[in-house]
């Protein structure tokens, strides 16, 4: 089983090729009210889609469609089976992600040293972070190469980098939780399939939006029940932030609001959207319900962003939208205004060929994807 996001992150900074010893593989998304797979291939040294698919987990934790669940490894296993054969999967080859409220990824500086003693400091520093017994826990960690942080800390340039010197030395330490990591490693062998690897979902998620951003980008997850934040530079995620807050309270307020039942509020609220101005009424109380919860989460994202750039003096140049929550309609133009910044829809499938009678529906499915997309992504790139 391969946790090590070492070489992974190396490849930020290398040329990616693609590798054509494997030709089909999967990237396997379980969040916590659905799961989401997407089949790639490589086809001539390119990814190219061949299926992908989503199941709600919902009805089988006998609750409502979109619900979230935590449903043990027999459930899982059970639904994504299931999710196997509707999408017509052809190959058991895979990624997994895990979520990013099981792990910890954090940026931390150490002393100056050389490589074989920073192998000995970076996991006793580690430990002051890691918030349960160390041996619950799997650990590794990223030395940012020296050119990376020297821009990172205000080189103008690869020159000015040169001559510059440093303090001290940034490391990124991941910590994947025990638990976590045997519930879906069950999970996946009750399903047949084989993952190469599991990797925390912000990873998978840069990987298929801004892994090239040269210029410090925001990325806001917008899952059912929690959005996430992360601030990227050079393809180092520089800080992170859950607010406690997502796309599902928008279809609980719908819900409660007119004892409609969840499934039918989920619906509404993806036919309605965000849009303001409207006079019917399921749409207006969409609307309401929409701009209450968005408006929770940008003020909160708005304020970890405003605090990064005081800290780092950095100035954010677009903030990126995925998760399911991003298909809102009206969103974009929405979180333009509260976060007063340029914003975008995450595209992943804009990283692989399809055909092309799905680019709509691919499009608006994609921000969803994109976990799913970065992991496969990431079994079919190769630094060698």
């Amino acid at each position: 089983m391969d946790l090590s996001f070492l070489d992974q992150a190396k490849k930020v900074f290398e040329k990616k090729v693609l590798s054509r010893g494997i030709e089909s593989v999967l990237g396997i998304d379980i969040g916590s009210s659905a799961i989401k797979l997407v089949q790639l291939k490589s086809n001539q040294g390119l990814a190219t889609l061949e299926t992908y698919g989503e199941i709600s987990l919902g009805p089988y934790a006998d609750k409502e469609v979109g619900q979230a669940t935590n449903l043990p490894p027999e459930k899982l296993a059970e639904a994504l089976k299931v999710l196997l054969k509707e999408a017509n999967v052809t190959t058991n080859v895979c990624g997994t992600s895990v979520p990013f409220a099981s792990s910890l990824v954090k940026l931390i500086e150490v002393p100056p040293l050389d490589l074989k003693k920073l192998e000995t400091v970076v996991p006793i520093e580690a430990r002051k972070y890691i918030p349960v017994p160390i041996s619950e826990v799997q650990l590794d960690y990223f030395i940012i190469p020296e050119t990376e942080q020297k821009l990172f800390m205000g080189a103008k340039n690869i020159n000015d980098a040169e001559v510059q010197e440093l303090e001290n030395r940034m490391v990124l330490i991941v910590a994947m939780h025990n638990d976590t990591l045997r519930r879906y490693t069950e999970t996946i062998k009750l399903a047949g399939l084989n993952s190469e690897f599991f990797e925390i979902e912000v990873f998978s998620n840069i990987r298929a939006t801004v892994a090239h951003s040269l210029a410090p980008v925001a990325i806001i997850d917008l899952g059912a029940t929690t959005s996430k934040l992360y601030l990227v530079e050079l393809g180092i995620i520089l800080a992170s932030h859950v607010i406690p807050v997502g796309s599902q309270d928008i279809t609980k307020s719908l819900a409660k609001s007119t004892h409609m039942t969840m499934a039918k509020a989920e619906e509404i609220k993806r036919q309605a959207g965000i849009l303001t101005g409207v006079e019917n009424g399921d749409a207006a109380r969409v609307s309401h319900a929409a701009t209450l919860t968005m408006e929770q989460i940008f003020s909160e994202a708005r304020r970890v962003l405003l605090g990064f750039q005081r800290k780092y003096n950095k100035v954010i140049t677009k903030v990126i939208l995925t998760g399911g929550g991003a298909a809102l309609k009206g969103l974009p133009e929405f979180a333009r205004q509260q976060l007063e910044l340029e914003v975008e829809v995450a595209n992943p499938f804009s990283h692989v060929q399809a055909l092309a009678f799905l680019n709509d529906t691919l499009d608006q499915a994609g921000p969803d994807f994109a976990v799913s997309v970065g992991l496969a992504l990431r079994i079919l790139h190769d630094s060698k």
